[in-house]
């Protein structure tokens, strides 16, 4: 049987093996991902005798959301995979919206996670301790509850810049994946770019303190790509809509004007449920 007409990926290059593997292979599913709230299938992906792992969802197996439009998280994904590749931080796995078994869809490089990385913890008391940062108290039964605190951790730093950019609505605990050689992956971006400021996470830690100097360099970067004719803004007309772009922009220009990590706006719960 031939393999199913390909929708030629967007904003994307082919240079990178990888997505290239990702745009242009035969997607085979081999299982689905039951716990989430949308159809994730677990595939295959075969190319010119390379195969990978991957994860594709299907524009038809998304639920409808009250505040996203119907049938665009697949594209939100890969906007937000553009955004990490224009940070230089490589955070997202390589994403590529294409077509497959069950339609149009987002395909992502599968990414197997390291055992043991502690990057979340409860902890008795008001203070984190050293090499951890605070986010606030939960309940833990009883009528008890616990310090949340996350890891101090410069890659986990990155990728709460990189959420305040893309208006992250859904930094759980689970879409955080440490993998080999020391590298950390955020997966699931599908609640991202939205035009009203919705960003809930985890990562709080540095709420309020000063960004590092190599996150205002990346920053200004973003600022001149997002520019009119810029070449992040030409990947990104594309997947959002041009308000969700403007809004992208004032969100990188209110980060350089600040100089700091946002705050919760109190506006919207500022931590996801559940949070792992």
């Amino acid at each position: 049987m031939s393999a199913p007409e390909r929708i030629p990926p967007r904003g994307l290059t082919a240079a990178d093996p990888v997505v290239e593997l990702l745009a242009s292979g035969e997607l085979t599913v081999r299982g689905r991902v039951r716990e989430a709230s949308n159809a994730v299938l677990y595939c295959t992906v075969s190319y010119e005798g390379r195969e990978a792992a991957c994860v594709y969802k299907p524009v038809a197996g998304e639920r409808p959301l009250w505040d996203f439009p119907d049938g665009t998280l697949a594209q939100r994904e890969v906007a937000a995979y553009e955004v990490s590749e224009a940070t230089g931080w490589g955070l997202v796995p390589p994403t590529v919206l294409r077509d497959g078994p069950y339609g149009e869809g987002m395909c992502q490089l599968w990414i197997e996670g390291e055992p043991g990385s502690d990057l979340l913890a409860l902890v008795d008391g008001e203070e984190a301790g050293e090499g951890w940062k605070a986010v606030g108290f939960a309940e833990v039964g009883d009528g008890k509850t616990a310090l949340l605190v996350h890891v101090d951790d410069e890659r986990l730093r990155r990728l709460a810049v990189l959420d305040a950019v893309v208006n992250n609505a859904d930094r759980k605990g689970g879409h955080l994946l440490p993998a080999a050689e020391g590298r950390l992956y955020g997966i699931d971006h599908g609640v991202t770019f939205n035009a009203e400021n919705k960003l809930r996470t985890l990562l709080w830690g540095w709420a309020g303190e000063s960004l590092t100097a190599e996150a205002v360099a990346v920053l200004e970067r973003l600022r001149d790509r997002l520019g009119e004719g810029g070449t992040l803004a030409g990947k990104l007309s594309g997947l959002i809509t041009e308000a969700e772009l403007d809004a992208t922009r004032e969100r990188v220009a209110a980060l350089l004007k600040s100089g700091r990590h946002p705050e919760p706006s109190g506006e919207w719960p500022a931590i996801p449920w559940p949070p792992v």
